[in-house]
């Protein structure tokens, strides 16, 4: 694998950037060591950077993300994380939970080269989530999604120069996890009082924020959403290098868009093992959808391997840890399956 990999029309890292399988993000539990542990020792070529959110508020995805947030700061409601005049209690829990995790990556990642992925909730679910003082969501107001996307980029900015600096040997990928985007486009985040929803936001501004956020990284950026219709071609337009999705939730609609990610090298991360506990099919079973999707579109089979990477459907938190560990290991099985019988 070359040091900065291919480079695709958005410039920001082609196929050969990623390992064959990887996670999501979440685990469980709240031993960050033994998360790493696992994640190192079930993708030696692609791990990530665990999160725990069972931990509590601040090690939840949201929290997480606000932790890293340059001069914006947010504390915990009962309704959900609100913005805050200055960092308090929770902000300090949840920079001081990602340093603990990054403290365990960095320990078992001694030496490491290659791809390594980290996640953050992107500017759109931010918005959805995030409150205002008021106790309306951000993503009713434009001037604050604004303020949220610049605070965000920096934010990040600062982060992965961090995670370069522990792993010097990384090639980073930055995932955003944007499970809320739909329901931005389409105008179904609820509001504080749940009776009505907050206008669609339009998908030229959705677009361009995604962009600016993407731009704080110098490398592959992948978003990733478990909900149903991804649009597929309005990340493509912003500029990632892969999308991240739960396989199962695939309409035929999605056919053509997936088709012309795939023909322009963007990177598909399809979720097709179980993110909560139950039996687990044969490796090649696992990706059987794949390979027979692979056929409906016309694709050369051969191009499987170097274009998609194998994961669970969604994070692993709410799985128990034997599980969790269990489905990382037949997500790598799987993705040799995929590279040995493509067919």
């Amino acid at each position: 694998m070359s040091d900065t990999g291919d480079t695709d029309d958005t410039g920001k890292g082609g196929t050969s950037f990623f390992g064959p399988a990887t996670g999501v993000g979440s685990m469980p539990g709240g031993d960050a060591r033994e998360a790493a542990k696992t994640v190192t020792g079930s993708f030696e070529d692609f791990p990530f950077l665990a999160e725990l959110p069972a931990r509590g508020p601040g090690a939840d995805m949201i929290g997480r993300t606000i932790g890293m947030l340059v001069d914006l700061y947010a504390h915990v409601e009962p309704s959900g994380w609100r913005i805050s005049d200055r960092p308090g209690r929770d902000t300090k829990r949840a920079r001081s939970w990602l340093g603990e995790d990054l403290d365990a990556l960095e320990e078992f990642t001694q030496g490491y080269e290659g791809p390594l992925k980290v996640q953050a909730v992107g500017p759109w679910t931010l918005a959805a989530a995030l409150e205002l003082r008021g106790g309306e969501a951000a993503v009713g107001d434009a001037g604050a999604c604004r303020d949220l996307v610049g605070s965000l980029a920096e934010g990040l900015r600062a982060h992965l120069a961090e995670l370069a600096k522990r792993i010097p040997g990384a090639r980073i990928v930055l995932q955003l996890d944007e499970p809320s985007l739909t329901a931005v486009l389409r105008g179904h985040v609820r509001t504080a009082s749940g009776y009505r929803t907050y206008r669609a936001v339009d998908r030229q501004v959705v677009e361009s924020a995604l962009r600016d956020v993407i731009a704080a990284h110098d490398g592959p950026v992948v978003v990733h959403s478990c909900a149903p219709d991804v649009p597929f071609a309005l990340l493509r337009r912003a500029g990632v290098t892969g999308v991240s999705f739960d396989f199962g939730l695939l309409t035929e609609r999605d056919e053509e868009p997936i088709g012309e990610a795939v023909e322009a090298g963007t990177k598909l991360f399809t979720g097709v093992v179980p993110s909560t506990d139950g039996p687990l099919s044969d490796p090649g079973g696992s990706v059987m959808g794949v390979r027979t999707l692979w056929r409906r579109l016309g694709l050369n089979p051969g191009t499987l391997a170097e274009s998609v990477v194998v994961t669970p459907t969604c994070g692993l938190a709410g799985a128990s840890p034997a599980y969790a560990r269990a489905a990382l290991a037949h997500c790598a099985r799987a993705a040799r399956s995929l590279a040995d019988n493509p067919e």
